[in-house]
This record gives C-alpha cells, sequence and structure tokens, in this order.
C-alpha cells in the first residue's frame, strides 16, 4: 500500500496570500492611476497634486503601469501555485518517488539522517543514484505535509 505526502498547506497557503496581496496592490494602484480623475473618486486631491497641466508626474505614471506588473507576477504565482500543489512523495512497496520524476528504490538508500525531524521537521536520505554516485536529498515538512508516515515507512523498509 503506498503512503502519499502531498505539498504542503504552508507553501499553498502562503501563495495564495501572495496572489491575494498583488491583487489588492494592483487594483489600489490601478484606482489611483486611472479612476482618482473623476469628481466622485474619493481620491481626486491625489489627481490633483501629481497632475500639472495634464501631464501626470512619475507618481502618477508608476500608478498607472505597475498594476500590468503586479497582475503579471500575480498570475505567475498562480502558475506556482498550479504546480505546487500537484508535488507529493509517494512511498510504496518497492521505492520513493518523489513529484513523479525521482524514484528511489529502497534498496539503493543508504542512511537515513532524522536527526532534526522532531526540531526542524527535515530530514536527509543518502543514496546512489543510477550511476553509483552518493546523493544527498532533504525533505522537509515545510515542503510535504505527512512526511513523518513516509520516515516511518523509510525506516521500516530499510532495516
Amino acid at each position: 500500500m503506498a503512503i502519499e505526502a502531498p505539498a504542503a498547506k504552508y507553501k499553498k497557503n502562503n501563495l495564495k496570500l501572495y496572489i491575494a496581496a498583488c491583487i489588492v496592490f494592483a487594483a489600489i494602484f490601478a484606482y489611483d492611476g486611472y479612476l482618482s480623475q473623476y469628481p466622485w473618486a474619493h481620491r481626486q486631491k491625489f489627481y490633483e497634486k501629481h497632475v500639472k497641466d495634464g501631464k501626470p508626474d512619475s507618481t502618477m505614471v508608476f500608478n498607472r503601469i505597475s498594476p500590468v506588473f503586479i497582475l503579471g507576477l500575480a498570475a505567475f504565482l498562480g502558475w506556482r501555485l498550479m504546480k505546487v500543489s500537484g508535488q507529493k512523495v509517494t512511498a510504496d512497496d518497492e521505492k520513493l518517488v518523489i513529484d513523479n520524476t525521482l524514484n528511489i528504490p529502497y534498496s539503493s538508500i543508504e542512511k537515513i539522517d532524522k536527526t532534526h525531524f522532531s526540531s526542524k521537521g527535515s530530514f536527509v536520505l543518502t543514496y546512489k543514484d543510477g550511476s553509483n554516485n552518493t546523493q544527498e536529498l532533504e525533505l522537509s515538512n515545510k515542503k510535504y505535509d505527512k512526511l513523518s508516515d513516509i520516515l516511518q515507512v523509510l525506516v521500516e523498509k530499510i532495516s
């Protein structure tokens, strides 16, 4: 039976907060840059201060241009969120699979350093890759949830 450790909620929630902040800042700058010129706008004094003789100063130009870049950043973070949401570590009967790209057979794992697992939430695997080189891989609970279950399976399979 395979045990899965999905992407950490910590990481996904942080990305969601960054996306929300980008949208809020883009809306604020767009409001000041484009809508503050109308009489019904609450920030008409901002417009009058930063536009002289129909020419916007650097602050107004920034407020008009920055929302495009901030929304671009929000789109990039959304793409990153989709990519992170698909990440997982799977421990099945024969091997450890990380993000469906790295397969580590249990027979190639040399040691597991779990000294910092209780304090930092991470452990280090030392294994031999396909070309017989020694590699180290750190798995952290900031990147994956339910790593304690994966660690338990690894310890059982290695010993």
